[in-house]
């Protein structure tokens, strides 16, 4: 059985703090009173979470041997949150390789436990049947518990909790059609599971038995298809019966590509949740609750874990979303301080407005931006860029935002990711959409020496060869109407902001 309650707290290395799962892991272990380690690849993307003061933040990645090994010093309890889906073709040999450097990593640092977030698979199935993403959960939980190191390898299919990339999948599909000509595997018979569950376990496993070394399923109550998935989501959510037809002739591809085109899921990860459901994935024993019981009354039921989720999701209180996590291949290099930066050449576009309204008003106009709240610009032109990312791959426009009406760095907004904020002064976004450079835009929020509100809004890009100076010629005749109409919204929006009360922190779901 597990350890006692009254039993000191343990140290957590958690990897993965930035992504959707990590993000919510983090607080659940220090109210579980564990002390938390978070390695980050970009720590000041932890930097604005509410527990941040309560955690220790190292710099690193699960491909750099080095920074593992530093990670790890001292750590009881190691969390394995991160994959490589989406970095390329070869990102089964990226998994693998990260998989056993932290596995020995852990070993040589006399880490007493690991625990791995992996996916339920299908009983029955030859693993060379399975898609590249099941294949490749599946043997990372086989090399960890191989390490040498006891592993906890708990195996989940679809997680519903506000803000995952499968809740959102299943809420904008039941939402937007009425009637739907679906894929066949909407038939297929899955076992969700709430998100309060999955961190319920997660943490835990931090306390199983040291001789107990194996994997898990996990899952809720309800055992359904996708097609009765979105007939109970639309129920709960209160919206009419929804007409759904399956069609066998839509590959996961093609399934994919309706997926994008009707979610803010790009296609790239779409493909791999939608690959993982042309086989039934159900749970086979529930052997978890011997080591790690929760509290009575769970698990939590479907109709439940969507209450929940839109519960947080129409309050504006989504803690995590499934882009916390950076774009695989999205620049990620920060904007250059130097004006005569010598990496080369940086184009800028610099607009100043005076505002009829305070630098309050004009600092909530300027961190509501983006999402519902839209551009202050010509639409059009921000509806065709982003339909254009999403045809050459890009995650284009429907990211849409965390919350309504604050940002923390690290945060997506729509094709930007917030790069840094300093609250009531400068918001600095970084491009993720695709482009022959590097991309920022920057929104300031001050005063002029006689006591005026001055808004600054700077575009700067960074060419990459002849097609990024090209590039940059090619759309500054626009730059008047889509930036300078941006400026002159910006500053009347602002002298019409009511205040806006402020919100507190909510549990996860």
């Amino acid at each position: 059985m597990n350890a006692d309650e009254d039993a000191p707290g343990l140290t957590c290395l958690v990897t993965g703090a930035t992504g959707y799962i990590g993000g919510r892991l983090v607080p659940e272990l220090l109210a579980a009173g564990h002390r938390v380690r978070c390695l980050a690849r970009s720590p000041g993307k932890l930097r604005d979470h509410p527990w941040a003061g309560r955690v220790e933040v190292v710099r690193g990645d699960v491909t750099d041997a080095e920074s593992i090994a530093a990670a790890l010093r001292g750590v009881d309890v190691a969390y394995y949150l991160v994959h490589a889906l989406g970095t390329g073709e070869d990102f089964e040999e990226t998994d693998r390789r990260a998989a056993r450097m932290f596995g020995e990593a852990a070993r040589a640092a006399g880490v007493r436990r690991i625990v791995y977030l992996g996916a339920l698979t299908p009983s029955g199935v030859v693993e060379r049947e399975l898609s590249p993403h099941l294949r490749s959960r599946a043997e990372v939980g086989r090399i960890l518990l191989d390490s040498g190191v006891p592993t906890t390898v708990l195996r989940a299919a679809v997680v519903i909790g506000s803000g995952s990339a499968s809740f959102e999948m299943l809420r904008y599909l039941t939402e937007r059609l009425p009637v739907m000509i679906t894929p066949s595997w909407v038939r297929t018979r899955i076992q969700p599971v709430a998100v309060r569950d999955v961190l319920r376990h997660l943490v835990g496993s931090a306390r199983v038995p040291a001789d107990v070394s194996r994997a898990f399923d996990i899952g809720g109550p309800d055992v359904l298809t996708y097609r009765e998935m979105m007939l109970r989501y639309a129920a709960v959510a209160g919206l009419p019966r929804r007409i759904i037809v399956p069609l066998p002739v839509l590959t996961p591809g093609l399934s994919s590509h309706w997926v994008g085109l009707v979610t803010p899921v790009p296609a790239g990860i779409a493909r791999p949740l939608t690959e993982s459901l042309r086989h039934g994935v159900v749970c086979h024993e529930r052997d978890i609750v011997r080591y790690a019981p929760g509290p009575p009354g769970r698990p939590i039921g479907f109709d439940e874990a969507v209450r929940l989720a839109l519960q947080r999701v129409r309050e504006a209180r989504v803690a995590t979303r499934w882009s916390s996590a950076s774009v695989p291949g999205a620049p990620s290099d920060p904007l250059p301080t130097d004006p005569d930066w010598a990496g080369g050449s940086l184009y800028t576009d610099q607009r100043e407005v005076l505002v009829d309204g305070s630098p309050e008003a004009l600092w909530r106009v300027i961190e509501g931006i983006g999402g519902d709240n839209g551009w202050y610009s010509f639409p059009l032109a921000w509806a065709v860029r982003g339909r254009l990312d999403r045809l050459v791959g890009g995650v284009g426009l429907r990211r849409g935002r965390r919350d309504a009406a604050r940002l923390r760095a690290g945060d997506s907004l729509d094709f930007w990711r917030v790069e840094e904020i300093e609250p009531g002064r400068l918001l600095r976004l970084r491009a993720e959409m695709r482009l022959p450079g590097l991309a920022w835009l920057e929104m300031r929020a001050g005063t002029c020496p006689d006591g005026r509100t001055r808004y600054v809004q700077r575009a700067l890009f960074h060419p990459h060869g002849l097609l990024g100076h090209a590039y940059w010629w090619s759309v500054s005749p626009f730059h008047a109407v889509v930036f300078g109409g941006m400026a002159r919204n910006i500053a009347l929006a602002a002298a019409r902001e009511p205040v806006t009360p402020a919100r507190e922190h909510a549990p996860s779901g």
